[in-house]
């Protein structure tokens, strides 16, 4: 038996949930504004992990997710089976609960449908009881509500499609003295209803445990997983798994600030009081997180999902996604090497507005990211106007910076810009004229590097554009790097007759080669 360092998967993986099926372990995560969204990874052991499709290609409603809505979206969502279908149930925080379903949690997914409307409905888990009546438990947003800090019960239709009826309030934290009682998951086993749900903050809070003999209560309830003197700070909402041995994991993420909330797994056991028991033991009740999980193969250290792309595929691998739901015509692969994206307009300058944004989660461990960037040359009867086509690299958060290169009416320059938290203006903060000459094609190899405080780096040709420049995370999500192409005016070619192109993106972490 050998052992792995948690977390298990060190980079942006919010709010997750997971089952066993199909002969494997399967999860999901908030997505938020980003399409598609509702990632769905795959594993055999529950720390080696493939991110293997996105089970919501756009956000609904289309038109209002056209530009980046950054916190709303699809918030902590559950993965559930229930009588040979498997059901994605997903709060949007403005619009109310959504679900999917799929024949395989791999999918084909379905098109979404609004199981309950409204607004600051969040959180929610469905659960079936041994008589087939279905139940949904969900949360609140005070900042749409104007209410948290509470956990509500509703039936439902079997097959998730209606409500059978009002809400009603089963665990109010308030009047347990909790803080932000949220995230609930539900489970049946032992004779009981027990909902997992974390109280106290994101950062700071602690893992609660639940349970009642019938689904309406009354809940008696424990705190079993807490910091204490580790280092994983408010160890978060997640998912009871059960292996084929029996034996009982507990996913939960940890809020790692730029690198955002990262995967974490605990061992469970069942105490003689009938009460489960997480981590190491502080306490007859209570556990704090495992600094390394047990696995039976040695596989090495590291086991986030693969970043690199070689661009070898006509379709965009799912690690990919963009910052608002993608029009056509923003990218094109050929299955050459190159993806090519349009120069999609952004009126305002400000790229954290700039839908058109592809992008990944930046891991938790220092990484280097490579990719060659082409801005196509003009033709004779191709005019230049007096706005600038910028195309590059993109660190993203509520803060950004940027490197790659412009063309304007004088010429191509290499240039590097940042923007501050809650600023109007990029900041140049490097700049090097490359050729007079507007139309000619130039190229350029840019590399960035990020150091294990999220200090980012950025250089071309060995030239250094960017330096100890502090990346901030985003709006309840990680820093994010991505590739862009952008302009101020429409759109005048199509994007397979001329867009910036980007050559094959190769990230290496801790000199390990993704």
């Amino acid at each position: 038996m050998h052992r792995r360092s948690n977390p298990v998967l060190d980079a942006d993986w919010p709010d997750p949930d997971a089952i066993r099926a199909e002969g494997a372990y399967w999860m999901i995560a908030s997505s938020f504004q980003r399409a598609p969204g509702l990632p769905v990874l795959r594993s055999e052991d529950l720390v080696t992990w493939e991110h293997v499709t996105n089970a919501l290609p756009a956000l609904p409603p289309q038109d209002h997710y056209a530009l980046p809505r950054r916190g709303s979206g699809v918030w902590a969502p559950s993965l559930r089976e229930h009588a040979g279908t498997y059901y994605i149930v997903f709060p949007d925080p403005d619009h109310g609960i959504l679900v999917l379903s799929a024949p395989h949690p791999a999918g084909p997914w379905s098109t979404p449908w609004t199981l309950l409307p409204g607004r600051g409905l969040i959180d929610p888990c469905p659960l079936w009881d041994e008589d087939g009546r279905a139940y949904l438990v969900h949360g609140w947003a005070r900042s749409r509500a104007g209410v948290k800090n509470r956990l509500t019960l509703l039936e439902v239709t079997p097959d998730l499609t209606a409500p059978l009826g009002a809400g009603e309030v089963i665990i109010d934290g308030d009047a347990l003295g909790m803080t932000t009682l949220e995230g609930p998951k539900t489970y049946r086993h032992d004779g009981w209803t027990w909902i997992y749900a974390p109280a106290g903050g994101v950062a700071t809070g602690h893992q609660v445990v639940f349970r009642a003999p019938d689904v309406r209560g009354p809940y008696e309830h424990r705190i079993v997983l807490e910091q204490g003197d580790s280092e994983v700070n408010g160890p978060h909402q997640g998912a009871l798994v059960e292996d084929e041995d029996g034996s009982r994991w507990f996913l939960h993420f940890q809020d790692r600030g730029v690198f955002g909330r990262v995967v974490h797994v605990q061992p469970v056991t069942m105490g003689e009081d009938g009460w489960p028991r997480m981590g190491e033991p502080i306490d007859d009740v209570r556990g704090r997180p495992v600094p390394r999980v047990p696995v039976d193969e040695d596989g090495g250290e590291y086991t986030e999902p693969i970043r690199s792309d070689d661009f070898s595929a006509a379709v965009l691998h799912p690690r990919w996604h963009w910052q608002a739901n993608p029009q056509e015509g923003w990218s094109h692969l050929a299955g050459d090497g190159r993806l090519r994206l349009a120069f999609v307009p952004s009126p305002r300058g400000d790229l954290r507005d700039h839908g058109a944004v592809l992008g990944q989660q930046i891991p938790g461990r220092p990484s280097t990211w490579e990719v060659a960037l082409t801005l196509p040359g003009l033709g004779p009867d191709q005019g230049i106007g007096p706005d600038a086509e910028r195309a590059g690299m993109i660190v993203l958060g509520r803060n950004y910076a940027w490197a790659g290169l412009e063309r304007g009416p004088d010429g191509v320059r290499l240039v590097a810009r940042t923007m501050a938290d809650d600023q109007a203006d990029e900041v140049e903060v490097a700049a090097v004229e490359l050729t007079t000459d507007p139309r000619r094609e130039v190229s350029v190899r840019l590399r960035l590097d990020v150091d294990a405080a999220g200090r980012i780096g950025i250089t071309a040709e060995g030239r250094a554009l960017l330096t100890q420049w502090q990346a901030m995370e985003g709006h309840w999500i990680g820093a994010e790097i991505g590739l862009f192409a952008a302009g101020t005016g429409p759109v005048r070619e199509s994007v397979a007759a001329r867009a910036a192109s980007f050559g094959p993106v190769q990230v290496r972490r801790e000199g390990r080669d993704a």
